[in-house]
This record gives C-alpha cells, structure tokens and sequence, in this order.
C-alpha cells in the first residue's frame, strides 16, 4: 500500500454560510424553533428569509468542509468533495475553501438549483438557530467523485447530512469501497438525529459490515442510533461495532472507545460560550489530524476539545487563532 498524501479527504454538502446575529424576539417573531436547524425547500424562501437579516459574514461552510478547514489550519493535507452550483455563491465557495490550502476538485453543476447556502442566526446566549437550503450539494453523483484524492487519504471523512439524498448516499457508498479497496480508513459522523431517524438502519448496517473505522457521535445521536436512554448501554453496543467510537457531550467533554479500551477528556475551559456553531465539526478536525498523525487516542482527543473550544469563543465555525500556536501553547511545544 503507498503512503498517503492526503491526511484527510471528506464528502459533505457545499454550503455557503451566512452568519448574524439575533435577539431572541427576533427568532420568535420569525417562527423559527431557537437552536435547531430548519431545512428551506426554495430558492425564494432562502431569498425571503435573507432579506430580513441583519450584517452578515459569509464563508464557506458545510459540517465536513468546516473539518476540513480545521485539519487545513492545524497543518493538515486535506481535500473535499462537495457539489456546488455555477452561480455566485458557488464561486464564493470555492475561492474561500481552496484559499484555506483545501483541494476543491468538484465541478461546478450548471443550471437549478442554486448553490446551498445556511443562514444562521446567532441569540445573545451563544446559540444558533439554522435555516438551510440544500440546493445543488444534494445532487453529488458518483462521477463527480475524485477517486484518487479518496485513494491518496489516510482516512476518508463522510458526512451523515448527506446521507439522506439519493444520489449523494449512492457516491459515499462507491466512496467507502475506493478506500476500503485502497486499505485506508474511513470515518463517519452521523451528524444530526433527525439523520439517524430517517436513516439508522442504514448507518447501523455500515458499522455491521465493518465498513467504518471511526464513527463520531454526540450523546444523543448515540443514544438515537442504538435505541436506548442508557448511555454506557450504547456507548457499550456501539463500540464493540466499530473500532473507534468517539462521542462528544458538551461541557462533560468527550470519550473514545477502541480495543475495549476507554479514553476520556474534559471539556476545555471558556471564559464565555459566544456561538455553538462548528463546536463538533471542528472537534472532528482535531481528532483526526490527531489519528493522521498517529497521535495517541489521549492526544486526539485532546486536540479536539481545544479546538472546539476555540470555536466556540466566538462566531462562526472557522478558527480565528492559529490553530498550530493555540496547539503549541496548550500542549507545550
């Protein structure tokens, strides 16, 4: 097997993120559900609910393009696959995800729909409610796969938000045998619980048929995918079907579970929780560029709270330190 020449490669929605801040009459009078995320089924109510937004900041964004921006930032080889569309925002994503050091490969899809975009609005209290609109990330097919960026990664990254459109799902199955078939690992987040409800079946069958190396969860995303209220009776079950099971639980830190063994975290300390948004995404990103460079599990781990606490201090979900200084000055070289 050659060596790798991509730590990371990971397939998610391309999405344009569209941050401002609200109060929480804001989101009340909006009927919007505060903290959740409310996918927008046309191009008009993305359009409608845009114009009533304050001054906002926009990136490119997406849960596994934001782990990759991590992994890019703590010095990381990295690349995504992800379906834009040939129009303004799509070129916005592009430019914004190549100028953080990401291979971006993917054609651009012409004609409808738009390219996704997520507008998000940020409560005084740190919380951000999303409204997204899926547009042309849902309509990745297997052709647009790069097959030998996916061949070239240590580990490949697969988001559980793509998993619910047809031709999306179809490419990450072709996905996983291109890194299976080159001897790589292939992790997976399952991403949301509305994504386990509609396709938990699917996702417990890739970890019964050994097709997944490391699956990150948060504790109720476990608890959705193993069906149970018990959390050391999930933790339990889905551990002993996966070889890395990694779950995230807010200021309770986080656990890994490999080789029977059990490997916890604490959450790293914030002066003040200013916006959730990334906070998983890019505790992902720790992880792994922590496993890509065959850190310790303790290590990984450790790299990840610390960058999702640095995310978490302010908004948006890309970093706004230097990653590699931040990681340097917490762990002393």
């Amino acid at each position: 097997m050659s060596a790798p020449t991509y730590d990371v490669v990971a397939i998610g929605n391309a999405i344009v993120d569209v941050l401002s801040q609200a109060t929480d009459a804001f989101i009340v009078e909006a009927g919007m559900n505060k903290g959740s995320m409310a996918l927008m089924f046309s191009p008009e109510e993305a359009d409608a609910l845009y114009a009533k937004m304050g001054p906002g900041v926009e990136a490119s964004g997406g849960s596994a393009a934001n782990t990759v921006a991590g992994i890019a930032a703590l010095g990381g080889k990295c690349g995504f696959i992800g379906q834009v569309a040939s129009d303004e925002l799509g070129q916005i994503f592009a430019h914004d995800i190549r100028s953080v050091g990401i291979d971006f490969t993917t054609a651009a899809r012409d004609g409808e729909p738009t390219t996704a975009r997520c507008l998000i609005f940020v409560t005084p209290d740190g919380q951000r409610t999303m409204n997204t609109f899926l547009g042309a990330s849902q309509f990745l097919p297997e052709t647009a796969l790069d097959r030998e960026m996916i061949a070239s990664a240590a580990i490949l990254y697969l988001e559980g938000y793509l998993w619910d459109p047809e031709e999306p799902r179809a490419a990450m199955r072709a996905a996983i045998e291109i890194a299976r078939k080159a001897g790589r690992k292939v992790a997976f987040t399952l991403s949301d619980t509305f994504c386990i409800g509609r396709h938990g079946a699917d996702f417990r069958d890739l970890m019964a048929k050994d097709l997944l190396d490391i699956m990150f969860a948060n504790e109720a995303e476990l608890l959705a995918l193993m069906q149970t209220d018990d959390f050391d009776s999930a933790v339990e079950a889905a551990s002993q079907q996966v070889p890395m099971l990694v779950v995230t639980r807010s200021e309770k830190g986080a656990i890994a579970v490999s080789g029977g063994q059990t490997v916890t975290v604490a959450a790293e300390p914030v002066a003040r929780v200013v916006d959730t948004t990334g906070a998983g995404d890019l505790f992902a990103a720790g992880f792994l560029h922590g496993q890509a460079q065959d850190l310790s599990v303790a290590e990984s781990l450790r790299l990840g709270a610390i960058c999702a606490a640095e995310i978490i201090s302010h908004y948006g979900a890309r970093a706004q330190v230097d990653l590699k200084a931040l990681m340097a000055e917490k762990l002393g070289g």
